[in-house]
């Protein structure tokens, strides 16, 4: 039997409340939030590697997006971003130049408030090397600054709007 996930209930500082929900059980209530994580990986060349995400998603179906996904339990938010990478690329960049550019809040009417912690890794790698998570996308590429704005402006890449210093 797989284990339940369970996520940490955070304040609006970042700051654990000692308190766990469900995955996806939106209890959340105002100025109590969730930990979610987005690592976009640059090549030296300047490219972006990106992912389409499914078309059977409920929320945002064939978009465009980064690496990325909600913190579990006791997990810090570098480690998750970690792990999230990993699992949806292939690509390992826990040894990599990294930064943690943004941290943004989300609060919805919903209770699926959230935070995001955005980080930029530097790594080199080979096309032959990603493993794009069939079950989560539709695909990948690899794309420029200027590809990634233009699919912003578009509307169809996810936290474009929120996340773009990461592009830069």
């Amino acid at each position: 039997m797989k284990k339940e996930e369970r996520w940490d209930i955070y304040d609006k500082d970042k700051n654990r409340t000692g308190r766990t929900m469900r995955r996806n059980d939106w209890i959340l209530k105002d100025g109590e939030f969730h930990l979610t994580v987005l690592g976009a990986i640059r090549r030296p060349d300047g490219k972006f590697l990106i992912t389409k995400r499914k078309a059977n998603k409920d929320y945002a179906p064939g978009w465009w997006e980064i690496p990325g996904g909600a913190a579990q339990a006791g997990e810090d938010s570098y480690d998750a971003v970690v792990r999230e990478v990993r699992e949806e690329t292939g690509i390992d960049v826990s040894d990599c130049p990294h930064q943690l550019m943004l941290t943004y809040r989300r609060e919805s009417n919903d209770g699926d408030n959230y935070i995001v912690d955005c980080y930029r890794f530097e790594r080199d790698f080979d096309p032959s090397e990603v493993r794009a998570q069939p079950q989560e996308t539709d695909g990948w590429q690899l794309a420029d600054a200027g590809q990634i704005a233009a699919l912003g402006e578009q509307g169809i890449f996810l936290h474009y709007q929120s996340a773009k210093c990461l592009f830069e």
